[in-house]
């Protein structure tokens, strides 16, 4: 068997290399693009999100082993910890910005339902983005000007822009059309539930914990999951420690053991098993087929079973 390719792990300070204290980073695609031939191998940022927009050209985005191929004018915006590598098409044009994920959350803290679709990544390709690409393209040159200056409230106006950026682009992620209240109550309280688990799933939290923080009984958050997302609160729980499983199994060297201890799982055997009858292949096989390609890629949610 191949040895796994070791996966970068970028972070921020790298990212804004130029101005390593900055509170965001700006850059062409252009800058990246060039230095890596237009083919930027797979990576992950913890703690970040990236926004994208592509403005002339093509790219083949692999995000968590999925492929897209998207040709401008397209946006996608990273969630924290996603692997992600890009093969442009050579001279592709387009802007990405960087922000902390931290700094995001807090402007959204009292909008919890779009505060919780930061824990997706979300792709707009040209067909939805439509007669709005001039506007985003608009927001991003805003943001790219202010951030080339010095002058005073500069970070405040780089947030709000970075904010409208993202706000823009999870109003197009959307539905075009909202979902009743009741539903918009269920779909509030899973996302709430999603992000939770971004922050707790590593520590094997029972369901009973996730349900006291958001003021619910946990038959009530099971039921509420099961409504909204096909499966209950214990199986969106699994399928986060299983995506993150296959992908620290397909894009690092690292030991199965270690990755059970970095997982939280305390006996390496019973990390085997709850992989093995979630994914239906050992972590090892798992390994061997991702390096031979044969492996279902790690795409973002896991398995849907109803």
């Amino acid at each position: 068997m191949k040895p796994a390719t070791p996966l970068m792990m970028v972070p921020f300070r790298e990212v804004r290399h130029f101005q390593p204290d900055d509170c965001l980073h700006y850059e062409p695609i252009a800058v990246r693009g060039q230095e890596y031939d237009w083919t930027i191998p797979a990576h992950r940022h913890e703690g970040l999100h990236q926004f994208h927009l592509l403005t002339r050209g093509a790219v083949v985005a692999t995000i968590d082993g999925e492929r897209h191929e998207l040709r401008a004018p397209a946006m996608w915006m990273l969630a924290p910890g996603a692997v992600h590598g890009f093969a442009y098409e050579r001279d592709s044009a387009g802007q990405q910005i960087t922000v902390p994920t931290a700094a995001l959350q807090l402007a959204l803290a009292h909008s919890p339902l779009l505060a919780a679709q930061l824990t997706r990544t979300i792709i707009v390709g040209s067909a939805a983005i439509g007669v709005d690409a001039h506007a985003c393209e608009h927001l991003f040159s805003q943001l790219a000007q202010e951030f080339g200056t010095s002058r005073p409230g500069r970070v405040e106006a780089l947030h709000a822009h970075a904010m409208l950026i993202a706000l823009w682009l999870l109003r197009l992620g959307k539905a075009t059309r909202g979902p009743p209240r009741q539903q918009a109550l269920r779909d509030t309280l899973t996302h709430r539930y999603r992000s939770l688990l971004e922050l707790h799933f590593r520590r094997h939290q029972p369901l009973g914990f996730y349900a006291d923080a958001l003021g619910v009984t946990p038959d009530h958050l099971s039921r509420t999951c099961r409504a909204t997302s096909g499966i209950g609160a214990l199986d969106l729980l699994h399928e986060r420690m299983l995506l993150e499983a296959r992908r620290m199994l397909a894009y690092t060297p690292l030991p199965v053991t270690a990755i059970a201890r970095q997982l939280g799982f305390e006996d390496p055997g019973y990390f085997s098993r709850f992989f093995t009858r979630r994914a239906g292949l050992s972590p090892s096989a798992y390994r061997e087929s991702a390096t031979d390609g044969r492996a279902t890629p790690p795409e973002q949610g896991g398995p849907r079973r109803r």
